[in-house]
């Protein structure tokens, strides 16, 4: 799809880059990387192609999202944005979460990610139910990633590499542990981990173990487990078009 980006002002995009410098420092600080990530792709994963409703526009800030049961805890990563969003009154909040979750990436030695501004700031939460639920499988993930979002079984894959980043939480989503020894470093270890089977310690969802009994899934899960640099290619590719959906669309 082509898309036709909102033109913004220069001191807009001074402030975008101020802004990046100042969320390197601040994520870096607060070891907060995958609590960043997590609020970029849980802020953009609502979108629905069908109803062009939902998407990366600032909705998360609302009391009614947050409250959503996929996005339990996701309130500290509003909180602790929040006085540095301040610093910054010229930046949608649709832009500013979104570019928290870039620069979550590329801080923990990830992909550097396309970045376009101007998405504008929506004052309707989209409805409960949108988010993937980790205790379910493929046909699920397809559901939600393909058929809602309009993306494709690749993107699935490789944004499920994301998960190279943090743990789960019992009290937030009924799984507890990390799914890699560093879980602050964002690498391929996630499909390495995946191949080798389960480790004390660590953790795999139902989601992540379903990849493997999939004929499409199971041999791009192969090829990122070998090839970091793919996975890295095909990642910023991926999560520019999650950050975007329903963005810029011409």
């Amino acid at each position: 799809m082509v898309k036709n980006y909102p033109k913004v002002s220069d001191e807009y995009l001074k402030a975008v880059q101020k802004a990046k410098r100042k969320l390197r420092g601040f994520i870096a600080e607060k070891h907060c990387a995958p609590l960043m990530l997590r609020l970029g792709w849980h802020s953009a994963g609502t979108y629905d192609q069908a109803t062009k409703t939902g998407g990366p526009f600032g909705t998360m800030r609302f009391k009614a999202e947050q409250g959503h049961e996929a996005n339990n805890g996701i309130e500290i990563a509003i909180k602790l944005l929040e006085p540095l969003k301040q610093q910054f009154p010229i930046l949608t909040h649709a832009d500013f979460y979104q570019l928290a979750g870039v620069v979550a990436v590329e801080i923990t030695g990830g992909p550097e990610i396309q970045f376009n501004p101007g998405r504008p700031d929506k004052d309707e939460a989209p409805k409960e139910g949108r988010l993937p639920d980790a205790k379910k499988g493929c046909d699920h993930l397809r559901d939600v990633f393909v058929k809602q979002m309009g993306l494709t079984d690749k993107d699935i894959v490789v944004l499920s590499g994301g998960h190279t980043l943090g743990r789960c939480h019992m009290e937030r989503s009924g799984f507890d542990g990390p799914w890699t020894a560093n879980p602050l470093i964002f690498d391929n270890t996630f499909f390495t981990e995946l191949l080798s089977g389960e480790k004390e310690g660590l953790l795999q969802l139902p989601t992540d173990t379903a990849l493997l009994s999939d004929p499409v899934f199971r041999p791009l899960v192969e090829k990122y487990a070998g090839d970091e640099d793919a996975f890295f290619a095909d990642y910023a590719v991926a999560h520019q078009k999650l950050s975007e959906l329903g963005f810029a669309e011409s």
